[in-house]
């Protein structure tokens, strides 16, 4: 039974692929990595050949291309200005995915800002930012909540003490409190176990003190519907490769005001509206056209915006059940093979997206993963996930050699829109075996 029943829009590409094992049998491949890397769907495909005979200059010409290209690409931004729920007076800028418009926000705000983040996020949203406060990963959500209103006592030296007597100093983080521009960085689910983090009790929490939050949506949004109102957040990001529709566009969404007063990202064509003779005489755009500089990635957005339109008319909630099933089949399954652990932060019973990742003590999981690949036709993903210290954290690695020594490492199983029984069944079987064996 497939994930997808009926919707032939959101079909993937390549279902039917197989692979030739080494004893001569060939078997359907089985595609676990997902949260690395989503298979394209009909939607996105059909949208691109469909707009392949009209393709041309976006915002630059008068001929039927460049028109049809410049509508279809306004279009797609509405699009998916809808499938986020963007506000009035939101600005929706297409990227080339999470990483790169974290980095556009980074840069967008105001020199003097702070950003309080968790040491376990993705390093897409770890390390873009200038003035980090880094929180160690929490527990629970209750205490991720209570560590950032902790942090935000600090920065707004309100009601609480300054961050040097909190412990949470850093470079030039140590004063009585810091004032300006708060900005609270978080996952919506974790890439690596999976985890939905309380992204709108953060949120209040955040505006609460008079700071913004952003929300890293990579992995939430393939998964659960992402509405900004919602979800309370005043930015979002996410990447059109991890949605189904990997041709290189991703998005960053949000409030206007820090990112028309900043810097373009990008100085070129399209970023400005008149130049002057002199160096430095420019007029920037305002909104999305101040940081889409250059011939935007047209296929990309066309893309990204199919497949938001297919979600929408879905039932996800029926998807959503679905999954869930998925889901617990993997865990009962792995929960009977000695010696395999699924790793959590929050435990056990936190809900969770289609994401499982295993330790394996004993064994190389990365040794796993090619057995798993080359011997059964699966494809899961082995290794830190992108999130070094909370993979190691979740390993039991100190980190203590540096970003350069050994670990373990992880083994990260991921699904989603076309995954089945049998790919989770085939997966169970392959562990079971593979661990058996000696190392």
């Amino acid at each position: 039974m497939s994930l997808v029943l009926q919707h032939t829009d959101l079909d993937v590409v390549g279902a039917e692929l197989s692979v030739d094992l080494p004893d001569g049998t060939t078997v359907p491949f089985a595609h676990l990595d997902y949260a690395a890397t989503a298979p394209c769907v009909r939607a996105a495909a059909d949208a691109v050949q469909s707009l392949l005979p009209w393709y041309g200059s976006v915002h630059r010409g008068t001929g039927i291309r460049s028109q049809t290209s410049t509508l279809e690409y306004e279009r797609a931004r509405d699009l998916v200005g809808e499938f986020i729920g963007a506000r009035a007076g939101d600005t929706v800028i297409f990227t080339r995915n999470t990483t790169d418009a974290l980095n556009l926000l980074a840069r967008a705000l105001p020199p003097e800002a702070t950003t309080i983040v968790f040491d376990g996020e993705h390093h897409a949203n770890l390390l873009p930012w200038r003035r980090p406060l880094r929180l160690p990963t929490p527990a629970s959500p209750d205490e991720a909540v209570a560590a950032v209103e902790r942090a935000l006592r600090g920065v707004r030296g309100r009601d609480g003490p300054g961050l040097g007597a909190l412990g949470l100093g850093g470079p030039g983080l140590g004063g009585p409190g810091l004032g300006g521009p708060v900005l609270v960085a978080v996952t919506g689910a974790s890439n690596v176990t999976g985890e939905i983090w309380p992204v709108r009790r953060l949120a209040d929490l955040a505006h609460r003190y008079g700071a913004r939050i952003v929300v890293d949506a990579a992995q939430l949004a393939p998964h659960s519907p992402v509405d900004l109102a919602t979800l309370g957040a005043d930015y979002l990001a996410l990447s059109g490769h991890k949605l189904y529709a990997p041709f290189g566009a991703g998005v960053l969404a949000g409030r206007t005001d820090w990112l028309d007063a900043a810097e373009p990202y990008l100085s070129g064509g399209g970023a400005s509206t008149a130049v002057g003779a002199a160096a430095g005489d420019v007029t920037w755009a305002r909104g999305a056209a101040r940081h889409e500089a250059g011939t935007p990635n047209l296929l990309g957005a066309v893309s990204l915006a199919a497949v938001c339109a297919a979600l929408l008319r879905t039932d996800r909630a029926a998807l959503h059940e679905r999954e869930q099933e998925l889901l617990g089949r993997l865990r009962e399954g792995l929960a009977g093979i000695p010696g395999v652990r699924t790793v959590s932060v929050f435990g056990d019973r936190q809900p969770r997206v289609g994401i499982v990742s295993l330790a394996l003590p004993g064994h190389d999981t990365a040794v796993i993963a090619d057995r798993l690949a080359r011997e059964y036709g699966i494809g899961v993903r082995a290794g830190l996930f992108c999130a070094h210290p909370l993979t190691r954290r979740l390993t039991g690695d100190t980190g203590t050699g540096g970003c350069g020594s050994a670990t373990p490492g992880l083994l990260r199983a991921s699904f989603g829109l076309g995954t089945t029984d049998d790919d989770v069944d085939r997966l169970i079987t392959a562990l079971a075996e593979l661990t058996a064996r000696p190392s």
